[in-house]
């Protein structure tokens, strides 16, 4: 446990029960939150350097509707340096400081022509094609964590419920963990959706399972901002995912609102 970071976050007198991360397009939800008490990362013993655009590297602690709320404004990608545990101390802590409930979000590819560029799914289950965990070297029986559910299922119901009443049309499917940073190939992508997959990204499945083993329940969503390679025309960079995510920001800050105000305190 990341204990020195936690004391620090409780001697703010903050109490956030939920942690949100924001991956890219989703940032704009940090101007939503209220009373915000900003920390940079780099204050917080344990937590990473960020290094990608749309990843500000700062923790807000503050309010959305009635919850207070830890917002993690980046992430460190395992392509950034090969570490999947990169945001091990960042989670360990807000564990230990009472967060119970994270709330991950990301840009990712669309492998269904029923999921448009544009478009939000909740993560109902994940492919760890990359086939490595943030859990190795951990000690004792508690590494061996049980993931049949790692996106909770009566979570997902909330959300699916809150989207509804907000008018917002969330798709739900298989996220698929790649490594990055380099896109995927038309092969790749033929065999994603062999596996079953409806998204592709390279985030969101190391801190899923970091949180899932600090005890914390997960909720997951991915804002579209392409079709994977192959099909669709259009050349594939992170310039484009940036400008999709842009556009589509207004959308999925409001999916967010809606689902943390739905939560239960």
């Amino acid at each position: 446990m990341n204990n020195e970071a936690a004391q620090m976050l409780r001697a703010t007198g903050r109490r956030p029960r939920i942690a949100v991360l924001l991956g890219s397009g989703w940032a704009p939800l940090a101007q939503r939150v209220a009373d915000p008490l900003r920390l940079p990362y780099a204050s917080l013993p344990g937590f990473p350097q960020t290094g990608i655009a749309g990843h500000a590297g700062e923790l807000l602690l503050g309010r959305i509707g009635a919850h207070e709320v830890a917002v993690l404004c980046g992430r460190r990608h395992a392509y950034e340096g090969g570490d999947v545990a990169a945001m091990k101390g960042a989670i360990d802590a807000l564990a230990a400081a009472g967060v119970q409930t994270l709330v991950q979000t990301n840009a990712a590819g669309s492998l269904d022509e029923t999921m448009r560029p544009g478009e939000l799914m909740m993560v109902a289950d994940h492919l760890n094609l990359v086939q490595h965990s943030p859990l190795v070297g951990e000690r004792g029986a508690a590494r061996f964590v049980d993931l049949r559910d790692a996106y909770d299922p009566a979570l997902r119901t909330q959300a699916r419920e809150a989207a509804r009443r907000a008018g917002i049309t969330l798709h739900e499917g298989v996220y698929a963990w790649v490594l990055g940073p380099q896109f995927e190939t038309p092969a790749e992508i033929r065999m994603l959706q062999r596996l079953g997959a409806q998204a592709v990204g390279m985030s969101t499945v190391p801190e899923t399972i970091l949180a899932r083993h600090a005890g914390l329940r997960v909720l997951a969503f991915s804002l579209f901002t392409n079709m994977g390679c192959g099909l669709q025309a259009e050349a594939l960079s992170h310039a484009h995912t940036l400008a999709v995510a842009g556009d589509s920001a207004p959308l999925a800050v409001a999916l967010l609102e809606a689902v943390i105000t739905a939560l239960p305190a």
